[in-house]
């Protein structure tokens, strides 16, 4: 570089993990191991994410494929001579609104002293680039500036997890149009303390649906083969985005749930007498089909029941 010559650097974008499975250590020698082998992984990969589960007190580690973990819990073993076990992979669904919803909603506490007070008043929308976003449109001091901040807040908390099937909240539009506040009742807590109740209150009116994860998987192999790789991703609910050949070898790409890839490598394996061999990358989160949704609704009912 020249001196005084500007250079400009993109952000990378960073995918959310759409994996995750629990690994347990032998004993606390491998605990220790373990722990240091993550600690490191997670630091070389931004892809690779391990978290402390609440409830279980398990280790999860999540990331962008079956395959992606595998190859860290193998080098758990290998480099760090860890003992571990490791639970059955877990899909890392989402969930969102498919339509406008109005909300109106007052929060009003009185327990002796100061109390609490806050209004809001606005629309939830569905957006097609899966992030949040918050606009305020309040005119007039009806809730004055300071607390603004508190209501993004408070609407962000309640994405965590959604009331349809337990999972993270994605794409979701909120404009704050309208509110009240009392001098001397309202605050930051009141007002963060209201927006979480009004996704609770409104969210299920936004005909939420399920979404899963699809992947972008690319088989090569040789032309002979060509019937025997799509059958597979058929019966997979795979759908073909594009095909290529060249000499005798066949490029095919495809759509396919993260859900029905556990295990296809020993599929495709066996189906093409070991001829072809496979890729896959995340693509984009989509709407899960009726008998899928069914299965993560009862699924996340029978939890709250449990108290989970």
């Amino acid at each position: 570089f020249t001196a005084g010559e500007r250079i400009s650097l993109s952000s990378m974008h960073v995918p959310e993990p759409v994996v995750s499975l629990a690994v347990t250590p032998e004993d606390n020698a491998a605990s220790a191991k373990m722990s240091k082998a993550l600690h490191r992984f997670t630091r070389e990969d931004p892809t690779f994410h391990t978290m402390v589960d609440d409830e279980t007190g398990d280790t999860i580690i999540s990331g962008m494929g079956e395959l992606h973990l595998e190859v860290y819990i193998e080098r758990i073993k290998r480099e760090y001579g860890a003992v571990v076990a490791t639970g059955a992979p877990q899909v890392k669904y989402r969930e969102t609104i498919t339509r406008a919803v109005e909300f109106n909603y007052t929060h009003k506490k009185q327990t002796g002293g100061s109390g609490q007070y806050a209004k809001v008043q606005g629309v939830l929308e569905p957006t097609d680039d899966g992030d949040f976003h918050f606009v305020s449109k309040v005119v007039g001091g009806r809730i004055p500036t300071e607390y603004i901040g508190a209501c993004e807040k408070g609407f962000a908390q309640s994405l965590g997890e959604g009331s349809y099937i337990g999972a993270p909240v994605q794409g979701l539009r909120v404009e704050l149009q309208d509110g009240a506040f009392h001098a001397v009742d309202s605050s930051d807590m009141a007002f963060k303390t209201a927006c979480r109740a009004t996704v609770r209150k409104f969210y299920g009116l936004g005909k939420p649906v399920a979404l899963e994860p699809l992947m972008l998987v690319s088989l090569e192999g040789p032309t002979e083969h060509q019937g025997d790789m799509i059958k597979t991703l058929m019966q997979r609910r795979g759908v073909i985005v594009g095909t290529t050949e060249d000499e005798g070898f066949v490029r095919i790409d495809a759509n396919v749930p993260l859900a029905e890839m556990f295990g296809y490598a020993s599929v495709l394996r066996s189906a093409t007498a070991g001829k072809a061999e496979f890729t896959m990358e995340f693509a984009r989160y989509a709407p899960a089909p009726a008998e899928v949704a069914e299965e993560l609704v009862k699924n996340y009912q029978e939890k709250k029941a449990e108290g989970r």
